[in-house]
């Protein structure tokens, strides 16, 4: 344990917090939406349960414009918990003006009309239940309607800009 005399002096700063996450590794996932101009989506690696009876999660967006303040104007959300053969997709979705909803992605279309990375190793259709402005960003707490469950893949994180692959048989520690 470490006094208060020995612990290394707190910094409060937005770079200093950005860098507290950049070293914190998170799962990634493809959170998408249909709206009347077509269906729209977004990379996050905020996305956390919140609850299991109701099936609840959260996930949050840096701004109300462009994809995110679509997926906050639709009426409800596929999260695709992405596996490590989903890099290039989670690239595309994390810059504007990239490639998204090709055929060669993957894509189909949910009988509710969203669109849906069939071979995710999971998706869960939500429809939104709050959204909590916070700064610049929105926290959004969804209601989870529907489970897909795919195949097992080795899991795609992201830490220090960087996207890394986990694999199912690496040995636990």
């Amino acid at each position: 344990m470490t006094d208060a005399a020995t612990a290394r002096p707190a910094i409060t700063t937005a770079d200093a917090f950005k860098a507290a996450f950049r070293d914190h590794p998170a799962g990634v996932a493809l959170i998408t939406g249909m709206t009347p101009v077509g269906p729209v989506g977004l990379t996050a690696s905020s996305v956390a349960s919140v609850s299991a009876e109701p099936a609840a999660l959260s996930f949050s967006v840096t701004r109300a414009t462009g994809s995110a303040g679509a997926l906050l104007a639709a009426d409800s959300v596929v999260v695709h918990f992405l596996g490590a053969q989903h890099v290039d997709v989670a690239r595309a979705f994390a810059h504007s003006g990239r490639p998204r909803f090709t055929a060669e992605q993957g894509w189909s279309w949910l009988e509710t009309g969203e669109p849906w990375l069939a071979d995710s190793p999971a998706a869960l259709r939500c429809r939104t239940l709050h959204v909590v402005p916070v700064g610049g960003s929105s926290l959004v707490v969804a209601e989870v309607l529907d489970v897909f469950l795919g195949e097992p893949a080795p899991s795609l994180v992201y830490r220090d800009r960087r996207f890394h692959r986990i694999d199912h048989s690496a040995p636990e520690l």
